[in-house]
């Protein structure tokens, strides 16, 4: 059964949810990240930037070290967000092949009494 939730005048899918809380993960491993790289440029053990790029660099820096970490550590997350996703758009697909069945009965039912009279 597909649960949906009214918040402040939004419907709130589960599938929402479970890229919501991916989405959240993904930015709190950037945010660890970021502070790592910045105690490690400030302190002087990774480089510094070249003249006003260095606030550029340290986010480059954690970009790059949390893409890898995010892959490997939110693993069962994705999985199971991308398995939410997936079950909504064959969801939809049924819908639409449905509706253009239906569609398609319509079309030949007024086809053939049209032909007919």
């Amino acid at each position: 059964m597909r649960r949906v939730l009214h918040w402040t005048g939004l419907f709130v899918t589960e599938e929402w949810i479970e890229m919501l809380r991916y989405t959240l993960m993904r930015l709190g491993i950037f945010a660890g990240c970021f502070v790592v790289v910045w105690g490690l440029v400030y302190s002087g053990l990774a480089p510094r930037g070249l003249g006003a790029s260095n606030g550029m660099w340290v986010v480059l820096l954690a970009l790059v070290l949390s893409a890898p970490l995010s892959f490997v550590l939110l693993r069962k997350e994705r999985d199971r967000a991308s398995v939410k996703i997936v079950q909504k758009v064959d969801r939809v697909k049924a819908n639409l092949d449905a509706n253009r069945s239906q569609e398609d009965v319509a079309d030949d039912t007024s086809r053939a009494q049209g032909h007919a009279s």
